[in-house]
């Protein structure tokens, strides 16, 4: 998956600079297959290799993370 994420990344960003260098009559399509490439498909797919193994419930402002984080605020003021 890292590496699928790799080369689709450089893949949609190679076509981005291809865009804006290259003289051809398609530049603009280019660039914004490019764009779209990076926000339609490697950023989900990236996102989804990062999350994909933690719970969601840990990152969330719940009651009982708001008391963990108190806690561990005191053992550092002691």
């Amino acid at each position: 998956m890292k590496y699928l994420i790799i080369i689709l990344f450089t893949a949609a960003f190679s076509s981005i600079l291809a865009g804006y260098f290259l003289d051809v009559i398609y530049s603009q399509k280019l660039i914004g297959f490019g764009v779209l490439g990076i926000f339609l498909v490697v950023f989900p797919l990236f996102s989804y290799h990062r999350w994909k193994d933690k719970d969601p419930k840990d990152y969330m402002l719940t009651q009982e993370n708001l008391d963990k984080m108190k806690d561990s605020q005191r053992r550092k003021k002691d």
